[in-house]
């Protein structure tokens, strides 16, 4: 059975990225995908959510 985690950045910065990956893959977690919420007004995005997916054993 496959298992999804999702984790909600408030703050996107590179060093946030890397340790989300860093830390979720040491977990057994396996990254899937990265989508970004922005704002009108501002260029660089307001929140990154990160997802991970990893097979459990039913």
């Amino acid at each position: 059975m496959l298992q999804y985690k999702v984790v909600e950045l408030g703050s996107v910065t590179e060093d946030m990225i890397e340790e989300t990956l860093n830390e979720c893959t040491r977990e057994g977690w396996r990254f899937d995908s990265m989508q970004f919420a922005m704002r009108e007004s501002q260029r660089r995005p307001s929140m990154a959510f990160v997802l991970f997916t990893r097979e459990v054993a039913e």
